[in-house]
């Protein structure tokens, strides 16, 4: 009996230990519940709602581009892109396979789509392919089940309606480069573009615009179901340039199949109305994704269709820096306006001969007679007689040697030769010889079109400095995003500038001048100019005694630029031209009858502004 007793009690012991073990338990199991369903209730609702609900960025529409007329140059169209998502696709590879054989992917396009997955997260949607026919976008959605990860996104791509006229003025927008992607995720998205070049990448950030993003519930696997929510972002502010396409078109067609550059500025208000280089390139490739093939053909060329040749072309000025050699001399009281020199067509300094373009000379030539007739006798004298230290000190008066600061990437300095700088860059002295070759603009002087027209609308405005701009002052105040630098006052005497001014008048409209053959006949509408030929290479003395051949003989590469810089109208100075034809021979026949034309027709455009025959111009 008192064994069963000791029994009863020890199984009573341990029945309330098991008890309270598993009363415990399950205390300790409520707690856990509660802590969860209350405790952290907040919490878990919204890890519920993140895997029912996704949240997706969208891009921003890129804001439009317009002239001052309201012509759209660049815009947005609908595009259709195919997309594969690495974490739902899994065989990523097989995905691609089986797309290539329904529409025929490139190797070119598997292999960016595979580098593309191996640097992004495996959450982030990769571009397989822009630009989808109706047939590459059915073909998917039939064949979806078997293309997991794959889908179709409706989205947008850059359309530039004017290619090659406009490239080099608005530029172009292409994708992201691994080395351009910064903090900022929508450059990580598959429709992502930024600007590279011209308008499109000075004012990149404003034209971008402010992303937004939808709230779309998605299943188990990731497939979206049904839309939420959308917010749209902030649409990339409108750019409306100074130019007139009308102006920008006219360029375009006068260089014909001709390589160089137009560029027309207001000499008041510095607006460029027409900023042309050709050759160009279409600039709707890169938005359709630009092959190997097509790249190199771009970058090799030897015409250098990328480049910006109203800003970044460098070109001897040639007959065109006479005016400042004139101006350097009046200043300085070297000479006085009668000053006059007698061109045999040669002159001999030290052991070498410098010639005059004019074989037999021009006879007794004072200084209007100079500029129109364009003597190179007459300013090697004026350039001995200057020296190089007053010649530099007014070419960078007059912005030669630095930016004008213009509203636009990749602008280029020039150069203004001076001692000081060939000791530096060649390690040897200033020879009085390359004094006298400055003076026709020739030698170690280089300066871009665009210094050029600077340099014009200075001598024509009365001084006022001017700093050329493409977009329209009211856009530009509020969406700058480069700062352009004020040029200093030129500080050159009226009675100066008036000389100067004046020849220029003579050059075009009186008999003998080296541009008469292209003067505007409307007395209202008359042009000014000077005419320039820039020679790229040196004339032996076995060929002048044998006798030069003329441009056109020459293999086209070894013709002299055409350069012609003029104004108009000449009674009130409002407009400048700058013309560079590449290897095109006489400024006078062939870069001038380019500028008269253009001229002519800005001058009609603004009389027809002016009266109410064109749209209201988007400029304030």
């Amino acid at each position: 009996m008192l064994h069963e007793s000791r029994r009863g009690k020890l199984f009573t012991r341990r029945a309330a230990i098991l008890a309270g073990a598993k009363l415990g338990l399950f205390g300790v199991l409520g707690a856990r519940l509660y802590y969860l369903q209350v405790m952290e209730a907040d919490r878990y609702a919204v890890l519920s709602e993140r895997n029912r609900v996704s949240v997706r960025l969208i891009s921003p529409p890129r804001g439009p581009i317009v002239d001052r007329y309201g012509v759209a140059l660049a815009e947005n169209r609908q595009n259709y892109r195919l997309i594969v998502v690495p974490d739902r696709a899994g065989d990523v590879e097989r995905t691609l396979t089986t797309l290539t054989a329904l529409i025929g992917l490139t190797e070119r396009e598997t292999r960016k789509a595979l580098r593309d997955v191996a640097r992004a997260s495996r959450f982030t949607p990769i571009t397989v392919r822009d630009n989808l026919s109706w047939e590459e976008v059915a073909t998917i959605e039939v064949n979806a089940t078997d293309l997991p990860g794959a889908a179709i996104d409706a989205g947008r791509t850059r359309f530039y309606a004017h290619g090659e006229k406009t490239v080099h003025l608005v530029g172009y927008v292409s994708s992201v480069s691994r080395d351009e992607i910064s903090n900022d995720p929508f450059l990580k998205l598959p429709d992502a573009r930024i600007g590279k070049s011209g308008v499109e990448r000075a004012y990149d950030t404003a034209l971008r615009g402010e992303g937004g993003a939808m709230r779309v519930e998605v299943n188990a696997l990731g497939r979206i179901i049904r839309e939420l929510e959308r917010d749209q972002g902030k649409v990339g502010r409108k750019a409306v340039l100074a130019a007139d396409f009308v102006l920008q078109d006219l360029a375009y067609r006068r260089l014909g199949d001709q390589f160089g550059s137009v560029t027309v500025m207001d000499a008041v208000n510095g607006d460029v109305l027409c900023l042309v280089s050709r050759p160009g390139f279409d600039p709707n490739q890169f938005n359709q994704g630009i092959d190997g093939d097509a790249w190199r053909r771009l970058t090799r060329d030897p015409h250098g269709p990328m480049t910006n040749k109203a800003l970044a072309g460098l070109y001897a000025p040639g007959s065109v820096f006479k005016m400042i050699v004139a101006l350097a001399a009046l200043e300085n009281s070297v000479i006085e306006p009668d000053f006059t020199v007698f061109c045999t067509g040669h002159i001999d300094f030290g052991n070498t001969r410098f010639h005059c373009w004019e074989k037999n000379g021009h006879g007794r030539v004072d200084l209007e007679t100079g500029i129109r007739r364009s003597c190179d006798i007459y300013f090697y004298e004026l350039a001995r007689r200057t020296g190089i230290d007053r010649i530099a000190d007014m070419a960078r008066r007059f912005g030669y040697g630095r930016e004008t600061g213009i509203d636009l990437v990749g602008e280029r300095r020039g150069l203004v030769p001076s001692r000081e700088w060939k000791r530096g860059a060649l390690g040897s002295s200033w020879q009085q010889g390359e004094t006298l070759i400055l003076g026709i603009g020739q030698g170690y002087i280089l300066a871009t079109p665009i210094q050029l027209a600077v340099a014009t609308a200075l001598m024509v405005n009365g001084g006022n400095p001017v700093v050329p701009r493409v977009m329209g002052p009211d856009t530009a105040s509020e969406i700058m995003s480069i700062t352009a630098r004020q040029p200093s006052f030129p500080g050159v005497s009226a009675e100066a500038r008036t000389l100067i001014k004046q020849a220029m008048d003579n050059v075009v409209n009186v008999a003998g001048g080296t541009a008469y053959g292209s003067r505007i006949l409307q007395p209202a509408f008359a042009m000014g100019g000077k005419t320039g030929t820039s020679q790229v290479r040196r004339i032996s003395r076995s060929e002048r005694l044998t006798g030069v051949l003329k441009n056109h003989q020459l293999p086209r590469e070894q013709r002299d630029h055409a350069i012609f810089v003029g104004y108009a109208p000449v009674s009130a100075p409002r407009y400048v031209c700058a013309v560079v034809v590449e290897h095109g021979g006489s400024g006078g026949s062939v870069a001038a009858p380019i500028a008269r034309d253009i001229l002519l027709e800005t001058q009609n455009r603004a009389t027809m502004a002016t009266n109410g025959a064109l749209p209201a111009s988007g400029l304030g």
